[in-house]
């Protein structure tokens, strides 16, 4: 009886460890083709803005690599944090705004290399209404391994405004 007791905790055991590595396997846990390209942005970047302002932004893979965490400080403003995630064969972005709000954009299906990621809003929240200001769309180019931009679109009552950040890698 002993032994067979402990030969089921050992096989609990087992499949419980493997457990995490099947997970990793699994067809719906891997990243979009969009995703395993934007990984190539981890690191520290500096940039500006066309009007010459100048601003940091530092890409890191976080959740076990399943997400790719952006943090945008400009000069003295708050500092705003946005998070790339695969979504099947799409991208999702949400933006954490010093706004107070947190829109949420995706791509369309990504099904080979690219070099532009357009995502268009889907939704935000803590939005006060829909025509409150919030950012609308994000088109993230990158030019090579050294060289990107963002382009930011604002949309406030019905009236939009794009900024261009151009970037260069520093690490």
């Amino acid at each position: 009886m002993k032994i067979s007791i402990t030969a089921a905790a050992l096989a609990l055991a087992t499949a419980w460890l493997a457990t995490p590595a099947a997970a990793q396997d699994h067809p719906m846990m891997r990243p979009s083709k969009g995703f395993d390209q934007l990984k190539a942005l981890v690191g520290e970047w500096d940039g500006q803005v066309v009007s010459g302002k100048t601003m940091h932004a530092s890409y890191q893979l976080v959740s076990g690599g399943t997400a790719l965490l952006e943090r945008l400080t400009m000069g003295n403003e708050p500092e705003m944090v946005t998070l790339f995630t695969p979504d099947g064969d799409r991208l999702a972005v949400t933006h954490y705004c010093s706004a107070g709000n947190q829109p949420q954009m995706q791509t369309t299906a990504i099904t080979g290399p690219i070099n532009e990621f357009s995502f268009s809003f889907v939704r935000a929240t803590n939005l006060a209404s829909a025509t409150a200001g919030h950012m609308h769309h994000l088109t993230v180019t990158v030019q090579d391994h050294d060289h990107m931009s963002e382009a930011w679109t604002w949309s406030d009552n019905g009236t939009e405004h794009v900024e261009v950040f151009r970037y260069t890698r520093k690490s």
